[in-house]
């Protein structure tokens, strides 16, 4: 096991809500280690002290997986930056970091693999062979290094994910397999491949996922729908990856939303982020309608995370920092009576 307690990833889905915290590389990106456009991980290699840290406040927050910094280390994106010589480097170091933080304290260490943009599925044979030759280096090394399991996720397409799975199983790892809800408005109910969401989901865990659901694309107003129809039809474990971001059914997806007349994805973001109280809510619910598995994907802070572990009533390493208005030497009382109507207002 990579995590040192000895548990497994089935274990912990037998016990409670697994928390998981995503989104490192638009974090990276905010703190100036990754490049917006490509994001292939760079820094796993340049600034890992950065990965480090970041996997660290991610672990005080909350989240219960430490996932390797693998997301967009393929042969395929590396090519982009011209660093396909640091693959097998990158994704080793990706996983030793993860797990020398996972050790800190009592976290799960995850492998990751995610959406290659390669996979053509009107010519599945020939892109599939790419993509598995791509998944085959990356998982393969992820076990190596001695993961628990492999998040694969950001799936736009039911046949990419499929190859995912597999090659988990080939390998001997557990695979939590995500879906995404496409950024493109105009694909709402669907996966790229035409397959119904929640019908995908189905397939993949018929398939022997540990846990199907979904990541990235949508905020938790526009994903929670999906997610209680998951629930209601599968009894494999689910996950709910939602982006910490205000998205509606004008704009369902983060690719739709828009800041002063002009497309805000990916670099004006900011004005449509979640507050805590709000992705706080957001945990709650997931969390009383039995998703066991839940996190926030890109966007996601360290503080997003902490709120969710203290909404289904935690108290993580972090909460030794949560708010104290009462003590604000201008606000003083006025501000812990907002705060804890704050609080009520969103159920936490």
């Amino acid at each position: 096991m990579g995590n040192g307690t000895g548990s497994t990833l089935e274990e912990r889905l037998k016990t409670g809500t697994v928390i998981v915290a995503e989104g490192y590389v638009f974090e990276l990106e905010h703190r100036g280690y990754i490049k917006a456009g490509p994001y292939v991980p760079e820094a796993v290699i340049d600034f890992p002290e950065a990965v480090r840290q970041l996997h660290r406040e991610f672990l005080r927050a909350g989240s219960d997986v430490m996932v390797a910094l693998t997301y967009y280390a393929h042969r395929d994106k590396l090519k982009d930056v011209g660093r396909e010589n640091d693959l097998e480097a990158m994704n080793r170091q990706a996983v030793c970091l993860a797990k020398e933080v996972a050790a800190e304290g009592d976290a799960l260490v995850a492998g990751n693999i995610c959406n290659t943009w390669i996979y053509d599925p009107s010519d599945a044979e020939r892109s599939g062979a790419e993509v598995r030759s791509m998944y085959l280096e990356q998982v393969g090394w992820a076990a190596d290094e001695g993961v628990d399991f492999v998040l694969s996720e950001t799936n736009d397409y039911l046949g990419e994910a499929l190859i995912a799975l597999e090659v988990c199983h080939e390998l001997g790892l557990p695979a939590v397999v995500n879906l995404q809800s496409n950024l493109r408005p105009e694909e709402r109910d669907a996966t790229r491949d035409g397959v119904d969401y929640v019908e995908a989901c189905k397939i993949l865990a018929d398939k022997g996922a540990a846990v199907v659901g979904f990541n990235c694309s949508r905020g938790p107003s526009t994903l929670m729908p999906l997610v209680r129809q998951l629930r209601d039809e599968v009894q494999t474990p689910i996950a709910a990856i939602p982006v910490p971001y205000r998205t509606n059914a004008a704009r369902p997806v983060m690719g739709s939303l828009e800041f002063d007349g002009k497309r805000s994805f990916p670099l004006t973001m900011e004005p449509h982020l979640l507050t805590r109280y709000e992705i706080a809510e957001f945990a709650k619910e997931a969390n009383e309608i039995g998703v066991e598995m839940i996190g926030v994907c890109c966007g996601g802070t360290p503080l997003h995370v902490r709120a969710m572990a203290e909404a289904i009533g935690r108290s993580v390493p972090a909460s030794r920092y949560s708010p104290a208005m009462e003590l604000h030497p201008v606000l003083g009382q006025s501000g812990s009576e907002e705060d804890r109507a704050l609080r009520k207002n969103y159920a936490v």
